[in-house]
């Protein structure tokens, strides 16, 4: 039969790393190919590839119309983000080719569109995939199909303005026991910046300040927010991703966090510009009070795949950093030097004039500015000192006996 013919029918991708699967993102070039292994001669009619990107969501939701009555509803929706059809194997006026026996290649490659794509992501009630679907169409026989997913990872720079902002942010509430206040509690958090990646530390600076009396337990989460959208109606999903614990704070007193660090687990980047998908993150620091709901402040995280460049900035250069230096040097460097000290009193007017050397002109400042940059070192026409001389000036008295450096 035609299906014994068919050894192997499969996609490989075009990767540098032979045990890695590739990685895409908007504007990159997939390459692979189709590998097709017959036993014996075989007649094809075509093989095609269709490559396909989608954004799903799709949930169930029970609701009752009566004391007896209740019905399902469902809710889903899908963006499509790539669809790319190619022609790999197709004889013309639809005549049959036929294939000898042995391994044959049929070599693949189209472009991601150049718009921002999204990542791609597996969740609950939603996924983002991308993947290459190939079908063989042979006479008398139903069409064989294959399908390769390939990841897709847009990046995300967080050495941008808004990601390298601080956040910060105070909240109080006023605990309540039985109808009963007992004091009020107060948190104020800072963090260095919005964006980080994956395996970074978060510095978390906090003050709690425990008005009331009991002891209270301050704590400080990273937490994972699903939002799946579908319908004007949305379902969301949350998970802890981690966690710090701090120690406990006395009734009345109050405690201090002097970046206390949090280690980001390996997580999947943030999702933000999908319609009907998105995965935030935010940095929780909270208060647990015994008999009360919980002090809870947040902190909006962005987790990139760029990391922090070491000068803060990835549009950090050479050429700005040397314009700050210019500027350094222009005020360093004074317009009218100021006159050195008058030695009119230990050199003599003879001694002046065998010394004195002809001025040279005074380069103008702006003229040194516009030439590459060089050290800049000040000359001051002062007058020599004295000779020197081995017979001392000044001699001591012959009456004066030299005093011993012990006594």
């Amino acid at each position: 039969m035609i299906f014994d013919k068919l050894k192997k029918f499969e996609i490989v991708f075009d990767s540098p790393e032979m045990d890695c699967p590739p990685v895409f993102c908007s504007g990159d070039v997939v390459s692979g190919k189709v590998v097709l292994e017959l036993s014996a001669e075989s007649k094809v009619q075509s093989i095609k590839l269709h490559a396909e990107g989608f954004a799903k969501v799709h949930w169930t939701e029970s609701r009752s119309a009566g004391s007896s009555t209740a019905y399902t509803q469902n809710y889903s929706d899908e963006v499509e983000y790539l669809n790319r059809r190619e022609v790999l194997l197709q004889a013309d006026n639809e005549e049959l080719t036929v294939l000898s026996a042995g391994r044959h290649e049929y070599p693949f490659s189209f472009q991601l569109p150049e718009e921002t794509l999204v990542t791609s992501f597996e969740g609950k009630h939603g996924s983002i995939r991308y993947w290459v679907k190939v079908k063989l169409h042979r006479p008398w026989a139903t069409v064989k199909k294959i399908k390769k997913e390939f990841t897709v990872i847009e990046p995300i720079d967080i050495n941008t303005p808004s990601l390298l902002a601080p956040q910060a942010g105070t909240k109080e509430k006023m605990a309540r026991i039985w109808y009963r206040n007992c004091g009020q509690v107060s948190i104020t958090a800072k963090i260095d910046r919005k964006g980080y990646t994956p395996g970074e530390v978060i510095p978390v600076f906090a003050e709690f300040d425990n008005g009331t009396s009991r002891s209270v337990m301050p704590k400080a989460y990273i937490t994972q927010k699903q939002t799946f959208i579908a319908r004007g109606t949305m379902k969301q999903k949350l998970a802890v991703v981690a966690t710090l614990c701090g120690d406990i704070v006395g009734a009345r007193r109050r405690e201090t966090w002097h970046g206390r660090a949090i280690k980001i687990p390996p997580v999947g980047p943030s999702i933000l510009q999908c319609r009907i998908i998105k995965v935030e993150y935010m940095l929780r620091v909270c208060v647990d009070v015994p008999g009360t709901s919980k002090l809870s402040l947040e902190l909006p995280l962005v987790m990139g795949t760029i990391p922090l460049h070491p000068f803060g900035s990835r549009t950090s250069s050479v050429s700005s950093q040397y314009s700050m230096n210019m500027e350094w040097f222009r005020m360093a460097i004074p317009e009218q030097p100021e006159p050195p000290p008058e030695y009119s009193s230990v050199v003599t007017d003879e001694q002046n004039i065998q010394s004195r050397t002809a001025d040279r002109q005074e380069e103008d400042l702006s003229s040194v500015l516009e030439r590459p940059l060089m050290a800049y070192v000040q000359e001051f026409r002062l007058r020599p000192p004295p000779v020197y001389c081995e017979v001392d000036p000044n001699p001591q008295p012959l009456s004066m006996r030299p005093r011993c450096m012990t006594c």
